[in-house]
């Protein structure tokens, strides 16, 4: 009895992209997490693309064909921390006592995280030096912040949620020192201050908003 084949430009078309797509994607996933270990471990410059590669269980030259260099590398796991980030307070919040609610689920979540709270540290310290490979991103990363904030602020101004004499870009300087400066002192000794509760309390102090 004669057998019906299919024709060879079927065979394998689907199965076998997403299958090759989703390891890929497995791969990069990993190795930005084997790099933001390496990284918040002994900073960007110590961390070497061996060592990352190495903890993923591919070759130098594998991790090279996902992330064409360090420095692409180190980008990918700052936009990955973005990402999530902005999964609390987005980029324009439009409500102010939704991004107050917001920053404070952001503190919260970045103590579950110690790894991406350090890293973040790290990097923001060495990337003052211009020379840094992560300089433009820091500088650029502080700029939207603030207008983020003052985005939030103005809009409680406007419900006249915001204390007298609180401009909306002081209480969005003044709130990004605070989560900078609890986050050090957190990582030098997590016993010390709970980070949620203490930007709570200011948060407070510039707003009339209860978070």
């Amino acid at each position: 009895m004669a057998t019906t084949q299919k024709a060879p430009d079927d065979a394998g078309v689907g199965p076998k992209p997403r299958g090759s797509y989703a390891k890929s994607e497995s791969t990069r996933a990993a190795i930005l997490d084997a790099a933001l270990e390496v990284f918040a471990q002994g900073g960007y410059h110590v961390g070497s693309l061996r060592e990352i590669a190495t903890k993923v269980g591919i070759s130098e030259a594998g991790l090279l064909h996902h992330f064409t260099s360090k420095a692409r590398l180190l980008e990918a796991v700052l936009a990955r921390r973005d990402q999530l980030a902005a999964q609390f307070v987005p980029p324009h919040p439009g409500d102010g006592v939704r991004a107050m609610s917001g920053l404070i689920e952001l503190a919260q979540y970045n103590a579950c995280v110690p790894g991406v709270t350090e890293l973040y540290c790290m990097l923001s310290a060495e990337a003052t030096a211009p020379t840094h490979p992560a300089h433009a991103y820091f500088v650029r990363r502080y700029e939207q912040t603030r207008a983020t904030l003052v985005e939030a602020f103005s809009n409680l101004a406007a419900r006249g949620l915001l204390r007298e004499n609180v401009t909306p870009a002081s209480a969005a300087r003044s709130t990004i020192a605070m989560m900078d400066g609890l986050q050090v002192q957190w990582l030098l000794d997590r016993s010390v201050l709970d980070m949620a509760e203490e930007l709570r309390d200011h948060l407070r102090s510039v707003t009339l908003v209860e978070v």
